[in-house]
């Protein structure tokens, strides 16, 4: 057993870990982050070649002209669904499960929305035009078309990031101020100063900055139904047999959530281990974020089979042929392994064993973000493929640039957030001793 878990939790331990946290880089911390950027080199390389080459050394053939690049925007904008879930709705409910984890779900949600903001530009082919999906004035007297789903999207998102930020930064100004006053050399003591807004922790302070981040989670949980809706209807908004279908809203909601606290318990394992946390991240907070996957894998679950009936129900040929297409055609496996990784794998959850088990839920969080990558696969990707008129129908495979943009965005991620535990506060020093009992007196 390390020191840390040998010392019990006081107010000036958790300070001294958290500061702990961003002091020089270890040589586990370059193992990661060294790799992270040698990925993003290969996802930058890649980019520049489709470039200049042109975009058809994508995948895209006839019908299937939305491929990995939006299945990626898709599968990003849902992982940063759960950091809103865990830092500001389950804040309103006071869950105390989430004060050790929601500063990293946080700053998973900014990054992951900053990644997911690549992809519309890439898919777009010449990067340069994303300006005319922006209301602006121009002299070619352009404008955008308001009706179009994927203009709301720019709109969601961009509101979404803008709030996320904010939301993100204002928690941590506390924080900041603590390791500002903590810290020696100089440049650094600086960039915590300018970065804490002179946060000095008096009362008039601490009133106003509990009533803001309140009004902010206010704020921000509607986003947490609206952003992902919106996406939704990119797809329910067209006639696409498999896509037109008022469950799109919930069904990605749900979906999203589910992958977001998958990916939060992806990322908080090895940091847990790394700056030896085991007495902030708690099994409790595991128990906690494996109850809400049991809740939203048995959504996914059933819009899957709502999906199901529906087109069976509907009469439609176009419809039911999609779906028994998914199930049975070129694309079975794909489809097949999100069922098992979305709906099956997180039965095991519902053994308490298996929810306090770190490495079996590391392994279980994995399983179903490959899951949820394969839903968003299927349902852009299978959809096209077969459309209403046989003579149309196509297969999609994926190119190596596509792979490489791909493997490139999740390095992306990885080494913001690798970034960030190094720079800023990744425990809230403040919540972390809100739940800690009151020192007496000469105690």
């Amino acid at each position: 057993m390390s020191q840390t878990q040998q010392t019990p939790l006081t107010y000036a331990r958790i300070t001294e870990d958290v500061v702990r946290m961003v002091d020089k880089p270890s040589k586990k911390w370059w193992a990661l982050f060294l790799p992270t950027v040698a990925l993003v080199g290969l996802g930058v390389t890649c980019f520049f070649y489709q470039v200049a080459t042109g975009l058809g050394v994508a995948g895209y053939r006839h019908p299937v002209f939305w491929g990995v690049y939006i299945t990626d925007f898709v599968f990003w904008v849902g992982i940063a669904h759960s950091g809103t879930l865990i830092s500001a709705i389950l804040y309103l409910f006071r869950a105390r499960f989430r004060m050790s984890i929601y500063r990293i779900a946080e700053a998973m949600t900014v990054f992951a929305v900053l990644t997911a903001g690549l992809f519309p530009i890439i898919h777009l082919g010449r990067p340069w035009n994303f300006l005319w999906l922006i209301p602006y004035p121009n002299s070619r007297e352009l404008w955008i078309n308001f009706k179009s789903p994927l203009v709301w999207d720019v709109f969601a998102v961009s509101t979404y990031l803008t709030v996320s930020s904010v939301f993100f930064l204002v928690g941590m100004i506390p924080d900041i101020a603590a390791i500002r006053d903590k810290v020696k050399e100089t440049p650094r003591k600086i960039i915590y100063s300018i970065l804490s807004f002179g946060w000095k922790g008096s009362n008039k302070e601490w009133l106003h900055y509990t009533r803001a981040y309140l009004y902010f989670a206010a704020l921000a949980t509607p986003l947490v139904l609206s952003v992902h809706s919106v996406v939704s209807w990119d797809f329910a908004m067209g006639n696409v047999p498999g896509w037109h279908t008022t469950i799109f809203p919930p069904y990605f909601v749900a979906g999203a959530i589910f992958s977001g606290l998958a990916m939060v318990i992806t990322l908080t394992v090895p940091i847990r281990k790394i700056f030896h946390l085991e007495d902030y991240i708690t099994l409790d907070n595991y128990d906690g974020m494996a109850k809400l996957i049991i809740f939203t894998s048995c959504i996914v679950g059933y819009a899957y089979a709502a999906e199901f009936f529906m087109a069976w129900y509907s009469g439609s040929p176009y419809e039911w042929g999609q779906f028994v297409y998914r199930a049975t055609g070129e694309y079975a496996p794909f489809y097949w392994t999100m069922v098992i990784c979305n709906c099956f794998v997180p039965i095991v959850l519902w053994w308490e064993s298996v929810r306090k088990n770190i490495k079996a839920l590391f392994v279980i969080s994995i399983l179903i973000n490959i899951g949820m990558w394969f839903e968003r696969f299927n349902i852009i990707v299978i959809s096209l493929s077969r459309d209403f008129e046989p003579g149309a129908w196509g297969i999609y495979k994926i190119s190596f640039v596509e792979a490489g943009i791909t493997i490139g965005s999740f390095a992306w991620f990885f080494m913001f957030f690798l970034l960030f535990v190094k720079t800023l506060p990744a425990v809230s020093i403040a919540e972390m001793k809100e739940i800690l009992p009151v020192p007496k007196k000469g105690g």
